[in-house]
C-alpha cells in the first residue's frame, strides 16, 4: 500500500491588529509608594477588625457598629486593588 503524503503545517502568526502594542519591555516599574501604600492598608485593615473584636465592639468607634467591619475589610480590599497594578 502506499504511503501518503505529509503535509507541511505553516507556523501561525497572529494578525496585526489583534497584537498588543505595548510589550513588557516597554513598561515601567510601579512607583515606590504603591507597595508600601498597600501594606499599610492591610496592616490597617487587620488592625481595625483586632481592636474591634478585643474590645467587644465598644472601640474603635462604638457609634458605627457593625460599620466597624466594612470599614477593615474595606481597607484590604483597598490594598487588594492597589496591588493588582503593581508590577
Amino acid at each position: 500500500m502506499p504511503k501518503s503524503q505529509v503535509r507541511k503545517k505553516k507556523i501561525y502568526t497572529p494578525p496585526t491588529d489583534v497584537l498588543p502594542n505595548a510589550t513588557a519591555a516597554e513598561k515601567k516599574p510601579s512607583p515606590m509608594w504603591l507597595p508600601i501604600t498597600a501594606v499599610s492598608l492591610i496592616v490597617f485593615g487587620i488592625a481595625w477588625l483586632v481592636v474591634y473584636y478585643l474590645s467587644e465592639t465598644l472601640y474603635p468607634v462604638a457609634g458605627w457598629g457593625y460599620w466597624n467591619l466594612a470599614v477593615g475589610f474595606g481597607a484590604m480590599v483597598g490594598a487588594l486593588g492597589l496591588l493588582s497594578k503593581w508590577r
